[in-house]
């Protein structure tokens, strides 16, 4: 596990966000509006068709969903990989550092340690892993 994917946590997080909310609005976003010319009087008479692009809901919706399963799946190995770290105090700092997205600084208060045995404890594990 590498530092780089561990920072992308909480933005893989609000992307799942993002994109569940995108699948409630996807009626919306595959509306599509048409003109035909309507014969019935004998003249043609300008008549607006709107509906849903089904065949392109579809694909979205499944290409939404697929994305969101593969996002998660990358939330869930790196919450496994913390949860997996043996000692309690760099476990601790790790979730709030990663997951909860706290900072250094507000880690170290609530831990009553230094900011940078904080800063210490990451790179050392982050180095020996």
């Amino acid at each position: 596990m590498t530092k780089e994917r561990l920072e992308t946590y909480i933005s893989v997080k609000e992307e799942i966000k993002e994109l569940k909310a995108r699948i409630e609005t996807l009626s919306e976003e595959t509306t599509v509006h048409s003109v035909i010319n309507d014969y019935r009087t004998g003249f043609p008479v300008p008549q607006s068709i709107v509906g849903v692009d089904d065949r392109r809901y579809q694909r979205l919706y499944q290409n939404y969903t697929e994305k969101i399963k593969e996002l998660e799946h990358e939330c869930k190995e790196i919450e496994d990989y913390i949860e997996q770290i043996p000692d309690s105090l760099t476990r601790r700092i790790f979730r709030m550092y990663y997951i909860d997205g706290i900072k250094q600084e507000k880690i170290a208060r609530k831990l009553h340690i230094d900011q940078s045995r904080v800063s210490r404890k990451i790179h050392d594990f982050l180095k020996n892993a």
